[in-house]
């Protein structure tokens, strides 16, 4: 999209505004140029992290230890509440949908656990006991 669209669309916008005339005092041809490094170092970054990403093929994993791409199901060990979350990427990540960051002080104190373990983990909001019921790779 960014190479597709916004960027033929900013082009597009820089070469109108050089029509207006002195581009000293052009607030869209510095808009637009603005935007124009946005979106250049939007995509570089993309594509660093797209040739450096590797495919991981959940179904091979081995089911018993958590690792990155894990769902796995919690029990607060305080109040007894059940939650599930997958393990995924920082840019993917979703707390209201379950989606753990890999980065964070919960999936970080998981990795490499297996059923039954019992973590405790810190967090900004003090400490918590979960104990590990289910892991699966989906």
């Amino acid at each position: 999209h960014l190479k597709n669209v916004e960027r033929p669309s900013v082009i597009r916008a820089i070469s109108d505004a050089r029509e207006l005339g002195d581009l000293s005092e052009n607030a869209e041809y510095h808009a637009a140029k603005e935007r124009q490094g946005f979106i250049e170092g939007r995509i570089l970054e993309l594509e660093d992290k797209t040739s450096r990403a590797d495919v991981i093929h959940l179904k091979a994993m081995n089911c018993d230890v958590i690792k990155f791409g894990a769902t796995v199901e919690l029990q607060d060990n305080d109040t007894a509440e059940i939650k599930t979350y997958q393990i995924v990427g920082s840019d993917e990540a979703d707390i209201k949908k379950g989606l753990l960051s890999v980065t964070s002080p919960l999936a970080r104190s998981i990795i490499s656990k297996t059923v039954a373990d019992i973590v405790e983990v810190s967090t900004p909001n003090g400490g918590r006991s979960y104990s590990i019921n289910k892991i699966s790779y989906v």
